[in-house]
């Protein structure tokens, strides 16, 4: 029916609710629906994950001695392998039969978290850098094939993408400058040596890959300042320190430092 309103015309047609075309639409609405909200469930999942790997990165930064380092660490831990399987592993179940990258704005903050507090703990266990392959391998399960009369198992997993390692990778520098820092106040005057050497060795890897990324290069920039600042805490080291005690240089190093690690990690945040 047509219906003359001065200049205008409006069409009026009766819609058929139980037409094809209006049960396409009500279909698509279902899959749009239960994609947002397996989206929400994985935002807050990430969130969980995020701030429950800082807690596990500010326990490893309390680790003010070697007496109380193993026993730091194996706190760090379990803490850890709790995040595998209270958060990943309901992150991965969520992702099954779905593609990651759709997925993956999700729970990267979270992802990157965690990639830089086990990071972390892999370099005050053994000074080595965990790899993609022990990262991955620690999000991959082992679960009971739903709808199985013979009780077999499947494999399931949280995707870790090589960008991701990197990013996470990138944020473990600004740990360890503020760790070398602290660790000269608990009488470890090796560890600013220690870390400046391998924050060397990150930087030329993270160089050697070019311009990946706008958010790569922000990370790269910051690992600079970070070595920067370490290279600076070891020349100070060697020429003043044996004129300033050594429970002092802990402040002396910091007062540089404390400001600009804050923004760095608000940046991050």
């Amino acid at each position: 029916m047509v219906i003359f309103k001065g200049f205008f015309v409006t069409l009026r047609c009766d819609v058929d609710e139980q037409g094809d075309i209006n049960r396409c639409f009500q279909k698509y609405q279902k899959e749009l629906d239960c994609r947002h909200d397996k989206h929400e469930r994985l935002v807050k999942l990430s969130r969980d994950v995020t701030i429950e790997s800082k807690r596990v990165i500010f326990l490893m930064q309390r680790n003010s001695g070697p007496n109380k380092c193993d026993e730091v660490l194996e706190q760090a831990w379990q803490k850890i392998k709790d995040i595998q399987q209270q958060k990943f592993l309901p992150i991965a179940k969520e992702l099954q039969g779905e593609d990651p990258y759709q997925f993956l704005r999700a729970y990267t903050a979270g992802l990157q978290e965690y990639i830089e507090a086990i990071s972390f703990y892999h370099y005050l266990k053994s000074k080595t850098l965990v790899t993609l392959e022990q990262v991955q391998s620690d999000l991959t399960y082992t679960v009971p094939s739903v709808g199985s009369d013979d009780l077999q198992e499947k494999t399931i997993s949280v995707r870790v993408p090589p960008s991701e390692y990197m990013l996470g990778l990138a944020d473990l520098t600004g740990e360890l400058m503020r760790f070398a820092i602290n660790s000269v106040g608990s009488g470890n005057l090796d560890c600013p040596n220690e870390v400046c050497a391998y924050l060397r060795r990150m930087l030329g890897g993270f160089e050697s890959l070019g311009q990946v990324s706008r958010e790569m290069g922000r990370k790269v920039s910051t690992l600079r300042q970070s070595l920067q600042k370490v290279e600076s805490a070891c020349y100070a080291l060697q020429i003043r320190g044996s004129e300033i005690p050594t429970h002092m240089l802990k402040d002396v190093f910091r007062s540089g430092t404390d400001n600009s690690y804050m923004e760095e990690r608000d940046m991050d945040d």
